[in-house]
């Protein structure tokens, strides 16, 4: 296979990224042997150090088992990696091979949340509730500039994942955020649908002020499958409050 020889600035995150592109791609299936130490640093035009480093990089992702004295051998990353292995490239900016990974990513985002605003409208205590009804107001007060909404939908969703009392979700909820660049972002304009429904995250709020969390889990599915059911609104379109 042949590789690119890469700049001398920062030449061991070229090297990983490379042969991360070149697994999670397939173009190294699941248990085959990569080239010796020597064979990629000449391949790559760099020095063994740095294939050293972008090896251990990809060894801690879940994308290569490194026997000592032996071959080291691709994993699956659809079954050992986490999503560290987007979010290890924000940093960096690059850009996680993989076409669906926007619109993944905006699917577990409505997993997590529509379990996390049930949750929410069952165990938050009444000021975290007070809490969610203001977000949802000084958001509806930023329509209809999807950029500034953008921002407030955060706030207001880290305190509904505050109010569920799950650790999990919260470590998700962390890591969709930081993970924006490294998904590819998604734009305000692709998720309009959502945001410009006003009258849904009012409902939202109700529901969790409540404590109805049927009805709280129904609305945030609604609101968070939006932008994957409905093409994005133009700018300037009036909003549903």
């Amino acid at each position: 296979m042949a590789f690119v020889p890469v700049p001398r600035s920062s030449v061991a995150d070229h090297v990983f990224g490379q042969l991360r592109d070149a697994i999670v791609s397939g173009r190294y299936r699941p248990d085959d042997p990569l080239p010796g130490e020597r064979e990629l640093a000449a391949a790559f035009a760099v020095n063994r150090h740095a294939v050293r480093e972008a090896l251990r990089r990809l060894q801690q992702l879940g994308l290569l088992r490194v026997s000592q004295g032996g071959a080291t051998r691709v994993l699956d990353w659809r079954i050992h990696a986490g999503l560290d292995l987007a979010l290890s490239l924000v940093q960096s900016g690059d850009l996680l091979p993989v076409d669906t990974l926007v619109r993944d990513m905006l699917e577990m985002r409505a997993c997590v949340g529509v379990d996390a605003a049930r949750l929410c409208a069952e165990r938050a205590d009444a000021e975290l509730r007070r809490s969610v009804a203001r977000d949802v107001e000084a958001y509806a007060a930023l329509a209809p500039d999807l950029h500034a909404m953008d921002k407030a939908n955060i706030l207001l969703w880290r305190h509904i994942i505050d109010g569920s009392g799950n650790t999990a979700y919260l470590l998700s909820f962390n890591s969709l955020v930081a993970g924006a660049v490294a998904v590819g972002e998604v734009p305000p304009e692709r998720r309009a649908a959502e945001l410009l429904d006003v009258t849904g995250h009012r409902r939202l709020a109700e529901a969790i002020a409540d404590g109805r969390g049927d009805d709280a889990a129904a609305q945030a599915h609604a609101l968070l499958t939006a932008s994957l059911t409905t093409p994005a609104t133009p700018p300037g379109r009036e909003c549903r409050a």
